[in-house]
């Protein structure tokens, strides 16, 4: 859900409940001033009915309301005592209405000469208060909807101009890359905006340095590793090569050289994984990796022969990636390679490739740990010359583009690549 809609559901919740809350507030206190509207008029109309009784004593014999809005009659004096100005909603047939309505009854007590006591009943027309709380809904209803359409308006328009400088920040983001430092904030007004424009300016001012003094860091540590590496290898062999050593002794050089080789593709190894984690390899191109697989088959396939497994390869359909072309042979390489060396002699491997996926089995008689397979230097073998980063590798690759790897094993070891 966007800013503005995220907004404007809350609003419209909130306005809801408010508008709610103050109908009723408002109905209440309109109902209140209507009463003391007409209890006022039922109290001066009492004062003129007993100032005109007290002139005119034929005012006293209306007994019914008929044409008019009072009646009178004649009550004991203790009882009358014992009265007081009663103010009532009561009901009254209208013949207009052909029903009872709701009327406003003001019934009270009054003396004439201080010797004869009447009671009088005077009556108002009210508000019909199902008619009033049905206009005030459909009134309410009708605010509530211009309101929101207002707001909507003004959420649409005006506050996503407002916001314009936080989307141009999100879409720089976007497309910032560490390799390329293109970031350029649009200049604001606000306060809060420019404030955060230079925090992610300041925080990818620093990412990039310490991403650019790291890259140069690997880079010269595996320049100068490879070089001394090398040239101690070379050294060795020549020495190796003279007639002049032991047996002992040219077993012992075997043995430093096989640990310089694999230090050497240690180096290399540990440099790659830096250069995919810090996307160092931006050319991407359409990338087959049904003839990846094919030629994986035919460069392992003499490894297989020696080892007497057997090799299999089934293509389901064509499959192509967009990626870098490199890392897609690399990707394939090692979890080919991986499954070659790791198959016991007399084993099996096979490759499936569909329109979505490679899958690749080998046989196993012991299951890997899944939470660390993909860590680096982990090893389920004894084998000295695996450095422990091949899946590492795998796993890095995959990630950088989004991949799905799952390992499994029922028999064998399964690994699969969802692309």
């Amino acid at each position: 859900m966007r800013l503005h809609n995220y907004t404007l559901l809350y609003i419209s919740i909130a306005m809801f409940f408010i508008i709610g809350t103050w109908a009723s507030i408002f109905y209440v206190q309109m109902l209140d001033e209507v009463y003391d509207s007409i209890d006022d008029n039922l109290g001066n109309y009492k004062l003129l009915i007993v100032q005109k009784a007290a002139k005119d004593s034929s005012v006293l014999y209306k007994a019914d309301f008929d044409e008019s809005n009072y009646s009178i009659r004649k009550i004991n004096t203790p009882h009358a005592h014992k009265q007081k100005d009663v103010y009532k909603d009561t009901l009254m047939y209208m013949q207009n209405e052909d029903d009872l309505e709701t009327v406003r009854l003001l019934k009270t007590v009054f003396t004439v000469n201080h010797s004869d006591y009447y009671e009088l009943r005077i009556i108002s027309s009210m508000v019909e208060e199902d008619d009033l709380i049905e206009d005030l809904f459909y009134s309410l209803i009708w605010l509530y909807v211009v309101l929101l359409i207002s707001i909507f308006i003004v959420n649409t328009f005006l506050l996503k101009k407002i916001w314009k400088p936080f989307y141009s920040l999100l879409d720089q983001l976007e497309g910032f890359s560490l390799n390329n430092n293109n970031f350029l904030p649009s200049k604001t007004g606000v306060h809060e905006f420019k404030l955060l424009n230079n925090t992610v300016t300041e925080l990818l001012k620093k990412n990039i340095e310490l991403y650019s003094s790291q890259k140069q860091f690997i880079e010269n540590a595996s320049h100068e590793l490879q070089t001394p590496l090398a040239i101690s290898i070379n050294k060795l062999e020549l020495l190796a090569e003279k007639n002049e050593l032991s047996e002992t002794d040219l077993h012992v050089i075997g043995s430093v050289i096989e640990n310089m080789q694999r230090l050497t593709r240690l180096n290399k190894s540990l440099l790659l994984l830096s250069k995919i984690e810090n996307k160092q390899f931006y050319e991407e191109e359409q990338v087959s990796i049904s003839k990846i697989c094919t030629r994986m088959q035919e460069d392992f396939s003499d490894l297989a022969g020696f080892k007497n497994i057997s090799f299999e390869y089934i293509q389901q359909s064509a499959l192509s990636v967009k990626m870098n072309k490199g890392l897609a042979d690399m990707l394939l390489s090692n979890l080919i390679k991986n499954a070659v060396i790791h198959t016991p002699a007399g084993g099996s491997v096979s490759v499936l490739v569909d329109a979505n996926s490679v899958t690749i089995e080998n046989s196993g008689s012991q299951a890997l740990d899944q939470q660390h397979i993909f860590s680096r230097f982990y090893k389920n073998s004894t084998d000295t010359n695996s450095t422990g980063l091949g899946l590492a590798i795998v796993k890095a690759i995959a990630d950088k583009y989004g991949f799905t790897i799952k390992y499994s094993f029922e028999g064998k070891h399964r690994l699969r690549i969802q692309f």
